[in-house]
């Protein structure tokens, strides 16, 4: 759950890097609040879930982008590279590829790398 916190406090940070873990710990938890939303609404009937349903997806917009962008620092890769995912198929395939890639080591031109312990954070 703290992955997911710190993705919404970083709500709209697109440069440096972001660990897999926090993307896909990300990824997680906002899946399964969009399907505990989208079952509400199904099961109820009452549109008030579906309102929630999408001023939540709109709310996570900026911020689910934003980490898509910094893992996709992590890996090397500029944050141009979200646009494959309108190639049909093979963008969407490629961009998973790079999700699922380890870190780069060290630090590239995006930043450190997020695994490395840096001294700032040590009081954490």
């Amino acid at each position: 759950m703290n992955w997911y916190i710190e993705v919404m406090e970083k709500y709209a940070v697109f440069n440096g890097r972001a660990s897999r873990s926090e993307y896909w710990y990300f990824a997680l938890f906002n899946s399964i609040i969009i399907l505990f939303l989208f079952i509400l609404w199904k099961v109820t009937g009452h549109i008030i879930f579906d309102i929630i349903y999408f001023w939540y997806s709109l709310a996570v917009l900026i911020p689910a982008t934003a980490v898509f962008v910094r893992r996709l620092h992590d890996t090397n890769h500029s944050g141009w590279w979200l646009l494959l995912a309108l190639i049909p198929i093979l963008g969407p395939i490629v961009l998973l590829v790079f999700l699922i890639k380890d870190s780069d080591a060290g630090t590239n031109q995006y930043g450190p790398n997020p695994k490395m312990p840096n001294p700032k954070n040590s009081l954490r």
